[in-house]
């Protein structure tokens, strides 16, 4: 009867370590084969699901914002893809190939916390771009389902959040069942949705050729309002931060560039060949969206009425689908809206790359995030849940989220505009750096009009950036007594120093060092020894560690063996004291098999000075500390270090 009752029970606990080892086994790595490369063409559709999606709804956008003037709108959009967002972001991929974007490149700018504090604020507008990017474009692929006429619209009315949830869902289960799946999806849904706006756009253009009084009166709207060229110029010019989201993309490019496959000699240090290929996507996917922007932005303008992109309008967010059923009847129509639904809802597999790209190069490393982020299906899952929370709260309205997702988009590329210049100022290139600085304050200025015009979108990410930052803070403090270290290093030197002490006790004396001489030294030893009664023959090494950068949270501690006359000084850098003494001694009891015994002074003052000191500067009470952090790392006392304290 045991026996029976406890089938069930070891059934469901194999059943949770199948689950457990298959959640965690894809991408728990921090290799060079992290993910799995591609060729660059399969790697662009990803990204493009995204940028070229944006052709669902730019047209339509361009026109409301500027009327007749969308064509020139749209050509100064082109311009500023092609000789400013592209030579930002081939700069981008060249400095930073392995995908930390212009974040890496900034990060560099400032040291300790605020460096720290500044990235994780990037990483809120970030997470504002794709997560935004991912919830907006499946209520955007709603809102496609919703107003097809083919669809009961008394079954489908007031069913849109449910409906973008199932999209998000089936968006999570695809990279749930991994990057092939999701590129190999791309790809088909890249191929086939330009196909169809090729078409589109040929017929398009064709009408446009063979009713030219057409163009004549768009000429004369345009002239009438507007009176002349540099008129025109200079409105479409001040329209332009209405016609920002065509830049979207760009980001994503550079975020997925691991994904890209190189060449055979290509080295994590000096991966030329996917950066040459990265540059080889972006410049394609450039001028693809350019051709499509300005022949879309033309032909809709001059063969769809101004009412028709009114709210309510049949051309209102489907300018070109309106073009596809009019000239092409309600079947191309038909396979064009699939088209559109199928990329829109995919568009936020690039977002999605993105994330599992860039989050476990930077929360992991500054302890702000668990190991299992450096795991790929745990990470789908816990972006997935917040897209359904973000799409709950904004009720799947496009609307509404398209103010955070300009923002979002358009700080990421102020920064990385930013990022280049100083780039280019520090290599001293006199025409870089003006070339680049024009550009970034082109970016600055779409940027702060576009707060200013929709200011929710400033909102969204300062929740972002302050859940991050909340969030990132409380596991820093929660994980401040882990061992912290990935390895320890140690010099000729220094294992000739421990080999020369191994005796039945490896004594090391904890030392915060003062000006380094022999007296310093001499009186150190002198007090130690009386305090914990070491017979003078038993052999001491110093042990003093330098804070590096306290922000810092995971790092390699390389141990340095140097004499100062009679006395062996084992010296190394890191960003905790506590933490490195603690894998030193660790490390010296696996390769000795000795237990080390470590000696300290007791530290008088204020406790919670202490521990702030610690988190913040990583020193505090260090013997207390050191012993914490050994108790957690290793749970037999008998194999623990010794840590000796007196006063």
């Amino acid at each position: 009867m045991d026996e029976r009752a406890n089938l069930p029970r070891a059934y469901r606990k194999r059943y949770r370590q199948q689950f457990a080892s298959w959640l965690l086994t894809e991408g728990q790595t921090k290799s060079k084969a992290h993910h799995k490369t591609h060729p660059w063409w399969q790697v662009m559709c990803l990204t493009g699901v995204d940028y070229f999606s944006t052709l669902g709804y730019q047209p339509g956008i361009a026109a409301l914002a500027a009327g007749a003037l969308s064509p020139i709108a749209t050509l100064i959009l082109v311009l500023l893809t092609l000789f400013g967002a592209l030579p930002i972001y081939r700069r981008v991929a060249k400095i930073s190939p392995h995908g930390e974007g212009s974040i890496a490149m900034l990060e560099h700018l400032l040291s300790w916390w605020q460096g720290k504090f500044f990235v994780l604020c990037l990483l809120g507008f970030v997470a504002t771009d794709f997560i935004i990017t991912i919830t907006l474009s499946a209520a955007d692929a709603t809102a496609h389902i919703v107003e097809n006429p083919l669809l009961p619209h008394h079954l489908l009315d007031g069913q849109e959040i449910a409906i973008t949830l199932v999209l998000i869902g089936l968006l999570g289960a695809v990279f749930l069942r991994g990057f092939q799946e999701a590129i190999g999806l791309a790809v088909c849904l890249v191929g086939i949705y330009l196909f169809l706006n090729l078409i589109v756009v040929g017929v398009g253009g064709f009408q446009v050729m063979t009713h030219p009084s057409a163009i004549v009166d768009w000429k004369n709207v345009l002239f009438t309002s507007h009176g002349n060229p540099l008129m025109m110029l200079a409105v479409s010019a001040l329209l332009f931060p209405k016609l920002a989201l065509g830049l979207s993309g760009f980001e994503t490019g550079v975020a997925v560039m691991p994904l890209v496959k190189g060449k055979e000699h290509d080295t994590e240090h000096r991966p030329v060949g996917r950066i040459r290929n990265t540059h080889k996507l972006l410049t394609a996917a450039a001028l693809i969206m350019s051709f499509f922007l300005l022949t879309s932005s033309l032909i809709t303008t001059v063969l769809i009425p101004p009412a028709a992109f009114e709210a309510g309008g049949p051309a209102n967010g489907r300018a070109l689908a309106y073009l596809a059923h009019k000239h092409l009847g309600h079947g191309f129509g038909t396979i064009y809206d699939i088209s559109t639904i199928a990329i829109l809802w995919f568009a936020g597999a690039s977002a999605m790359a993105g994330l599992l790209n860039i989050v476990p190069r930077y929360l992991p490393r500054y302890g702000m995030a668990p190991s299992w982020t450096l795991a790929t299906r745990p990470l789908v899952l816990v972006y997935t849940a917040i897209a359904f929370v973000v799409t709950i709260i904004f009720r799947a309205s496009v609307e509404a989220q398209g103010g955070a997702y300009a923002t979002g988009v358009l700080v990421l590329m102020s920064s990385a505009a930013f990022a280049v210049t100083l780039a280019a100022y520090e290599q001293r290139s006199r025409k870089s750096t003006t070339m680049f600085g024009i550009i970034t304050l082109v970016f600055f200025y779409t940027t702060v009009v576009n707060i200013f015009e929709r200011p929710e979108g400033i909102r969204i990410a300062a929740f972002f950036i302050g859940a991050i930052v909340a969030t990132s803070l409380i596991s820093r403090v929660w994980r401040s007594t882990e061992l912290r270290v990935e390895r320890v290093e140690i010099d000729e030197t220094a294992r000739q120093f421990l080999a020369e002490a191994n005796q039945q006790v490896v004594r090391l004396i904890a030392n915060r060092r003062g000006v380094g001489d022999e007296p310093e030294y001499y009186h150190k030893e002198k007090e130690v020894r009386e305090d914990n009664h070491i017979p003078p023959q038993d052999a001491i090494l110093f042990l003093e560690i330098k804070v590096s950068d306290a922000s810092e949270f995971a790092e390699v501690v390389r141990v340095t063996g140097e004499a100062v006359g009679p006395y062996r000084i084992l010296r190394a850098q890191s960003a905790a004291v506590p933490n490195a003494i603690a894998a030193i001694l660790l490390d010296i009891r696996n390769n000795t098999h000795k237990i080390p015994h470590a000696y300290f002074g007791w530290s008088e003052g204020n406790p919670i000075q202490y521990l702030l000191r610690f988190i913040l500067f990583g020193e505090g009470d260090v013997p207390v500390v050191t012993r914490e952090v050994l108790r957690k790392a290793e749970r037999d006392p008998e194999k623990r270090p010794a840590i000796h304290v007196a006063g």
